[in-house]
């Protein structure tokens, strides 16, 4: 999933110091979410939190 996910540069600056949710329906391994995830941080996101609605074994 690397580089599944990017940001709009010009949305980069916005995400700075920001928390950010994201929201699943269902996880599996977490590799979705962590691939998600990256950008956000990399942007400056203070921290990414993740909400799921289930979860497989």
């Amino acid at each position: 999933l690397r580089g599944a996910f990017v940001l709009d540069p010009l949305r980069a600056a916005q995400l700075a110091g920001k928390r950010v949710l994201l929201v699943d329906d269902v996880m599996t391994t977490g590799a979705t979410l962590h691939a998600a995830a990256a950008p956000l941080r990399d942007a400056g996101a203070l921290q990414v939190c993740a909400l799921v609605l289930a979860r497989t074994p």
